[in-house]
């Protein structure tokens, strides 16, 4: 009997020379966009300039909407959501394919700028799941925008540019370190201890090199110390994406967890076919934190942009948000755990994705015995699995780890909390959530082809 066996084969093995062309310039696009968004506020600014180009307009712009038409909505410069009508009605049920653009980080703390030791320091507090000790020694950079009182903005980039300073958290020489070496890895750097170091130059009026930055920054951006109260500062790895191996087959950036998913999410929606089915993309704030917040997943935002959408329709009756999203099918587009050859232990490798091997689908994410997970049902693990077969497009199917080992979640309960049909379907990666991450070109672009197959299928699901 044919294929009787479920065999795992690597993408690259027996690829034409011309798609393995195609999947290097996709990602060679791709790099570009990790290096221009560092931040969730820069991935909005390129979304929409690229949502623009292909003929999107906002939604707040619309008065009606009939088939064909592509709009947009910026929700307050931090997530973003897309759309291209269909002929169907949206009751009939919508194709959701679902991406955050908010990374783990270290952020600036309110009152971040302090004198000590001679030198002077940004205080920072830590955004997301990091191992800290990754975050010292390594060249970082300032992203963000400082707000001030009468509503003026100022964009900040610094450490970027060749000709810019860049900063770093410093770390204990070995030589002095016999007690650090003593505690647990999680224990030997403290959340207190991420301070950034700015600058060493003391002024020359009050001796102060605090005050010294702050002229600086006052002559350059005119910034004055209270305008940090209304900011968002992020510190982020200064690193440029790279392509990684002698065979150039992967790729070495911070932020791909979960810019990876967006970037494919976002080039799928804009080369997808004509379908019937209305198409909608989430670029989303604030997964690393659990979502929350008015641009996060948890806040009625996203209902707030369906419902512009069923209003434009005029079929806003009640009930019809319901009816949305009890008939729609979604992909929770995150980023899966990659088996890393250093750290096998963590992987049962029966259920477990290899880089290279295509796009992952993750049933249920969760921790120990599910808890937190949607758990995708049978019947809409078997439509994807027939969408991606029929597109010929390799897939495998995984957990995050071995079963008490640890756990995470994504966006996909928030969305089944409201009745769609949804499953976690994303790019494997190894050293997740660390400064530099890694992910096949193979698997970008398989997720690139999954997600444009899973917007332009028509199909329901057979129940």
């Amino acid at each position: 009997m044919e294929n009787i066996v479920n065999k795992k084969v690597c993408g690259w093995k027996n690829l034409e020379r011309e798609k393995k062309d195609g999947i290097f310039s996709f990602c060679d696009k791709y790099m570009d966009f990790l290096d221009e968004a560092k931040t969730e506020r820069e991935a909005v600014k390129l979304i929409i300039g690229k949502l623009k180009n292909e003929g999107f307009v906002s939604i707040l712009e619309k008065d009606t909407l009939v088939e064909g038409d592509k709009v947009y909505y910026n929700n307050r410069d931090k997530s973003v959501f897309a759309s291209i009508i269909g002929k169907d009605e949206p009751t009939c049920g919508v194709n959701i394919i679902g991406a955050h653009i908010d990374s783990p980080r270290l952020d600036l703390k309110p009152n971040p700028m302090y004198e000590d030791g001679r030198l002077a320091l940004f205080k920072t507090h830590y955004y997301g799941g990091i191992k800290k000790y990754q975050w010292t020694a390594i060249p970082l950079a300032i992203h963000g925008v400082v707000v001030k009182s009468n509503g003026e903005r100022q964009e900040i980039c610094i450490g970027e540019d060749s000709q810019d300073p860049i900063f770093t958290i410093t770390d204990l020489l070995p030589h002095l370190s016999q007690n650090q070496n003593t505690k647990k890895l999680s224990e030997a750097i403290d959340g207190e201890s991420l301070n950034l170091l700015i600058g060493s130059i003391p002024d020359e009026k009050n001796d102060s090199i605090k005050e010294n930055i702050l002229n600086i920054l006052y002559e350059k951006y005119g910034i004055l110390e209270i305008d940090f109260y209304s900011s968002e500062l992020e510190i982020v790895p200064a690193f440029k994406a790279r392509s990684l191996g002698f065979d150039r087959s992967m790729v070495a950036s911070y932020g791909q967890d979960d810019r990876v998913c967006a970037y494919a999410l976002l080039e799928s929606l804009l080369e997808s076919e004509e379908s019937s089915v209305t198409k909608v993309a989430i670029f989303a704030d604030k997964e690393e934190i659990g979502s929350v917040g008015n641009t996060g997943m948890c806040s009625e935002s996203f209902d707030y942009f369906m419902n512009k959408i069923l209003n434009l329709k005029n079929i806003n009756y009640a009930g019809a948000l319901n009816e949305v999203y009890c008939h729609s099918k979604m992909l929770s587009a995150d980023v899966g755990a990659g088996v890393d050859p250093n750290y096998q232990d963590v992987s049962e490798k029966n259920n477990a994705s290899f880089i290279g091997y295509g796009v992952e689908l993750n049933k249920y994410t969760g921790s120990r015995g599910k808890s937190g997970a949607s758990d995708a049902n049978a019947e809409f693990v078997a439509y994807v699995r027939g969408v991606f077969e029929k597109n010929d497009i390799q897939y495998q199917v995984s957990e995050l780890g071995k079963v008490d080992i640890g756990g995470g979640g994504t966006i996909a309960y928030i969305l089944a909390n409201k009745g769609v049909d949804v499953i976690d379907c994303g790019v494997p990666v190894i050293s997740m959530h660390s400064p530099y991450e890694v992910t096949s070109k193979y698997d970008i672009y398989s997720a690139y082809l999954g997600y444009k197959a899973f917007f332009e299928s028509s199909e329901k699901v057979k129940y």
